[in-house]
């Protein structure tokens, strides 16, 4: 990874993360100032490793990242992928454990780190920030059950359908309005959307063949949004 020297003002960084920047008082935020680093990952560089200490709160600013953990027979399981501003790397700290998973770049990505005693020296003084994490917290909580419902009991075609729109809502639309902003490999796919490679191939062959999407390598349009939104639904 590679260290960004530059010195950001009070008002960059409050932009970077500005949910975070706005609880805290003027000393809170020199103190916050004064420990804000910014790092550039590669593609596919990991930004951390199962059983590493946490030691950062990290904030994607720019680019794209997946959460993974590996499973039974080295097999590997991308749990989530991470938006545009938000906050991760942190609930291990909070747990008094190890990271469980990894995180790598998809791509060149940008993001903030805070070492996580600073947060807690801030936590300690500010009850609002503590609301905060509790908030963030319980949303991710919400995000992992609804996640583990919808990967045991959906039907392949439902999950397929369900990761397609994940990765919209994630990252967006290229100008075209149905190029979704991300271009997987069928193994980060697959994996994304717990099945094996050639079940992920199948099954968008077969919406490509409905219609539902079209293909074009590792491009992928939406052609038909609200049905897939059906597949996804009765899963």
């Amino acid at each position: 990874m590679e260290k960004v020297k530059k010195v950001l003002t009070e008002e960059e960084i409050a932009g970077c993360i500005p949910d975070l920047w706005l609880p805290l008082t003027p000393e809170q935020r020199v103190l916050l100032a004064q420990n804000f680093t910014i790092q550039v990952y590669k593609k596919n560089e990991m930004i951390y490793y199962e059983s590493e200490k946490p030691q950062y709160l990290m904030c994607l600013l720019s680019g794209k990242v997946k959460i993974s953990k590996q499973g039974v027979g080295g097999r590997n399981q991308i749990i989530r992928v991470i938006n545009h501003k938000e906050y991760f790397a942190y609930r291990a700290f909070f747990a008094d454990e190890d990271y469980v998973t990894n995180a790598a770049a998809f791509e060149t990505c940008t993001i903030c780190l805070i070492p996580m005693d600073i947060i807690c020296t801030l936590i300690n003084a500010n009850a609002g920030l503590a609301m905060f994490f509790i908030r963030q917290l319980s949303v991710d909580l919400g995000i992992s059950d609804s996640r583990t419902v919808n990967l045991t009991q959906k039907h392949i075609r439902g999950r397929l359908a369900e990761s397609l729109l994940v990765l919209k809502n994630s990252y967006g639309m290229e100008e075209d309005g149905c190029t979704l902003s991300i271009f997987l490999s069928r193994e980060d796919l697959a994996s994304l959307s717990n099945m094996t490679t050639s079940n992920a191939i199948r099954t968008l062959s077969n919406f490509a063949n409905e219609k539902l999407i079209a293909i074009d390598g590792r491009k992928i349009k939406l052609i038909d949004e609200e049905r897939l939104r059906k597949v996804s639904r009765i899963g």
